[in-house]
């Protein structure tokens, strides 16, 4: 009997600790080109002709989300909060997503000439595009550099779909992206600002070294955790380093006030870090239940499930504990795809499980010591957050097709497409075809 597949260091240290299916993997490369990373939004929106916000499609590529929102506002010459979005596409992609802006006549959109970024106007609303306007994505993504043959790859894909078919679907696990490729610390930065050591997540965010980024970066860095001199820090640390130079910047002109630091960054970017040690969090729970051989498409007494919305996709907000009276019926919903069983993200009042799921989430709960009142944040309370509860499947049953690599001869290279709910990850799909890292970093 083969071991099962062991996942990567960087999952591991991002609470990821299992594989779903047991098939071996693929290996192979996505992103060689952006057009190998193709994302269309799901959205419910219909415009209309007036309104004060006008709405517009976004497709860009080789852009990220945050980036390209603050070029535009500059272009524009309005602030960053007048441009509305539902969710932040990836940057190595090539994405189409819609945006409101509001107060604004279209005719100024001519003087956005960015390169490949392309803003068409589709109508106007009162509703300006926000996040609970995404249902999903669709995904068309290409795996390149296969080192196997294309009848080979053809048996493995098939073998690890049927793994997938069977489990209804993959854990819906936090990818990567969410804690930082190149610099996976976000939630640990988080983690401290839950425990009320605003410095040193300062500190960490600022200072921390990490083995995925540059050496300039991590020298300088490690210069900066060494001597805590922060004037200095500036002076050596590089232009494109903005959100450390702007923290740093706030605490050579302000010193030891190091909420302020943080609030010196925009919110959405401030806001990651607790988000991500809820991930961490959410990873580690998800982890544990399928550890211990907790279905996850089928519930146990204790849970708690969430249905489908109209598009068939889950709905966080609408929540049922199962208990035995309703424990038949629950699981005749979740088999016809009308429920999803739901894990907590963690914050100062989550709802959480009952039974063996709840003693699953307490496990990790108390043993990452979490206090949860500390995630009310009072030195910064904008950070705060009282938790919801995520799907944990992904009920994806993905189409494919193996084909040579025209890009890499001599090598496989396999197509999907695929729908996925908002707040899932492609990654976490391909993580069981591939069994590698699938950014080849």
């Amino acid at each position: 009997m083969t071991n099962p597949p062991v996942p990567l260091k960087i999952e591991q240290d991002t609470g990821v600790l299992v594989y779903a299916t047991s098939t071996p993997g693929l290996g192979g490369l996505i992103r060689q080109v952006p057009e190998d990373f193709v994302v269309d939004e799901l959205t419910n929106r219909e415009e209309q002709d007036t309104g004060k916000y006008l709405i517009c499609t976004l497709a860009k590529k080789n852009w990220d989300t945050h980036h390209l929102i603050r070029d535009i506002s500059r272009i524009l010459r309005i602030s960053q909060q007048r441009i509305g979005w539902a969710g932040t596409k990836d940057k190595q992609a090539l994405t189409t997503q819609k945006i409101s802006i509001y107060d604004l006549d279209q005719s100024e959109l001519e003087r956005i000439k960015l390169r490949d970024v392309t803003i068409t106007p589709v109508g106007r609303s009162n509703k300006q595009v926000s996040l609970g306007d995404l249902w999903g994505n669709r995904f068309r993504i290409i795996i390149r550099k296969i080192a196997q043959p294309v009848d080979e790859v053809n048996a493995l894909m098939g073998l690890t779909s049927s793994e997938i078919k069977e489990r209804g679907g993959v854990p819906n696990f936090f990818g990567i992206q969410r804690f930082g490729i190149q610099r996976p610390i976000t939630h640990l930065v988080g983690k401290k600002l839950v425990e009320g050591d605003i410095e040193g997540a300062a500190l960490a965010y600022i200072a921390r070294p990490c083995p995925g980024e540059s050496e300039d970066a991590r020298q300088v860095r490690q210069y900066v955790l060494d001597t805590l001199d922060l004037k200095g820090g500036l002076e050596k640390y590089p232009l494109r380093l903005r959100y450390e130079r702007a923290m740093m910047s706030h605490l050579v002109e302000k010193p030891g006030d190091y909420a302020g630091a943080f609030l010196s960054l925009s919110p959405n970017l401030r806001k990651m870090f607790v988000h991500a040690y809820q991930s961490y969090l959410f990873n580690l729970i998800l982890s544990r239940r399928l550890e211990m051989g907790i279905p996850i498409n089928k519930a146990l007494s204790g849970d708690i499930v969430c249905f489908k919305n109209v598009a068939g996709l889950p709905d966080t907000t609408r929540t049922q504990l199962v208990n035995g009276d309703t424990l038949d019926g629950i699981n005749n919903l979740l088999q016809r795809g009308r429920a999803f069983v739901t894990g907590p993200v963690i914050g100062y009042n989550t709802a959480l499980s009952e039974g063996l799921p709840g003693e699953t989430e307490q496990s990790v709960i108390e043993g990452d010591k979490v206090n949860l009142e500390g995630f009310r944040m009072p030195a910064i309370p904008e950070l705060s957050s009282k938790g919801l509860r995520r799907e944990v499947i992904i009920p994806v049953d993905p189409e494919y097709r193996v084909m040579e690599d025209a890009m890499n001869p001599g090598n496989t290279a396999v197509e999907l497409g695929f729908k996925l709910q908002k707040g899932a990850y492609a990654t976490i799909l391909l993580r069981e075809y591939m069994k590698s890292n699938p950014e080849g970093i």
